[in-house]
């Protein structure tokens, strides 16, 4: 569907299945006839991935209309056209579903017919066109502006690129971690079960608010429409005194890695490529940062042996090829150094020091040699759970200490780095 002015707009019909179509053959016209121009458009990610199976070039010159209404307000809900033409235009466009229909009774877009498409396709290209007229002036005025046209537009075709070329996985290794987590699960569930007296279904939330909190009669700290609540927060606020509540949520855990990842991400291979072909996502997170779904390569855990595991079974193309890993070195307390004035962390990073070794030595009171890896990683917690505002009963959860361990612990932090303390003071009081 295209559109170039603001009471026109046109459908080209090419994939209907009951009906006649433009020939195939006329598409090279077609991209000849937009080949210079600027294209605008709506999530043009996704329309210029299928067009580029067609043999469409990519233009020089592109404006992508949910980039703009993501840059110009990323704090905002929901970036679709349907919502941005509600939103700007006050504009109600014609759901999809009155085409297709829903449930079993939907049927695919190529069997609707051309008479019927067509409004629904040119309506698409006319919200994209008016929006365009919307969105240039505010992105040009805007304080991001470079934003929008040095960072997010460029990025695009690379995140089509990412998507196209997909990430292989070690399906053997996979399935050996599968064995792995099956024997944990099962004995975990096994323990729970010795625990409670009974044998229950510890994916059912009714089932495990009963136990909880009718037959343990353990404090209920929300109830909801259904019933007791037996979500992660409830129950973290239990597994300090509870044994058997620790061993809900690690059974919990287990199920995830394995449903979402070790089980799910052989059935996402694509036949055809043999690869993983995940989306990215640049309009999600109101921070700028680009989000993964189907699956999300973003959220495997690293933290337990587990998730490293997994992480593992993401492998190179060839023995030719390796993966690269590239992260920021600590751009938080860089930015904290920065902002509190701390002397301390300032002549760290100038001496290039490792700051989590450093902080470990700093509360524990030893040398920077004596540091071990449990402590390095005890004060990484610290170091960026107390710039967030991380408390003693969150950090001895986090730890698996006392809270008069953790208490001990912040205190002692806030003695070396008075400076970020009183930064973190200040910023709550100027909020």
């Amino acid at each position: 569907s295209l559109c170039c002015a603001e009471d026109k707009a046109w459908y080209l019909p090419y994939g209907h299945q009951l009906t006649d179509n433009l020939p195939m053959d006329n598409l090279p016209e077609l991209w000849k006839a937009l080949s210079g121009k600027q294209i605008v458009g709506h999530n043009l990610k996704f329309d210029f991935a299928v067009l580029q199976r067609y043999g469409f070039v990519l233009p020089q010159s592109f404006f992508d209309t949910m980039i703009a209404a993501y840059v110009l307000d990323a704090g905002s809900f929901g970036f679709s056209l349907d919502a941005c033409a509600l939103k700007e235009l006050e504009y109600q466009m014609m759901p999809i579903t009155q085409l297709i229909g829903t449930g079993r009774k939907q049927i695919t877009f190529d069997l609707v017919s051309p008479q019927d498409a067509s409004f629904y396709a040119a309506e698409d290209a006319w919200a994209a066109f008016r929006l365009y007229g919307v969105y240039l002036p505010r992105i040009q005025r805007s304080p991001a502006r470079d934003v929008f046209y040095q960072i997010d537009t460029p990025l695009l075709p690379v995140l089509m690129k990412m998507e196209e070329n997909g990430v292989s996985i070690d399906e053997k290794m996979l399935g050996e971690i599968s064995h792995k987590l099956n024997v944990q699960i099962k004995k975990l569930s096994e323990k729970i079960f010795a625990s409670s007296g009974y044998e229950f279904n510890l994916n059912s939330t009714q089932q495990l608010a009963k136990l909880l909190f009718e037959d343990m009669q353990l404090p209920a700290k929300k109830k909801t429409k259904s019933g007791y609540s037996t979500d992660n927060t409830v129950l973290e606020g239990l597994a300090e005194e509870h044994e058997i509540v620790r061993d809900i949520m690690e059974y919990r855990q287990l199920m995830k890695l394995e449903n979402t990842y070790v089980s799910a991400l052989p059935r996402m291979v694509n036949n055809a490529t043999g690869r993983i072909h995940s989306s990215f996502n640049q309009c999600v997170a109101s921070t700028g940062r680009l989000s993964s779904t189907n699956p999300n390569l973003q959220n495997i855990p690293i933290r337990t042996e587990l998730g490293r595991e997994i992480r593992k079974a993401f492998v190179a193309k060839d023995e030719s090829r390796v993966i690269l890993a590239a992260d920021y070195s600590q751009i938080e307390l860089r930015l904290l150094a920065l902002m509190s004035k701390d002397k301390v962390l300032i002549q760290a990073f100038k001496d290039k020091v490792d700051i989590h070794r450093q902080t470990a030595a700093q509360i524990n009171s030893i040398g920077i040699h004596e540091v071990s890896p449990d402590m390095r990683r005890a004060a990484k917690t610290i170091n960026f759970g107390l710039l967030y505002g991380m408390g003693q009963r969150k950090l001895a959860r986090e730890l698996n200490i006392s809270l008069g361990e953790a208490k001990t612990m912040i205190e002692s932090y806030f003695a070396q780095f008075p400076s970020i303390r009183d930064y973190r003071a200040g910023c709550i009081s100027q909020a």
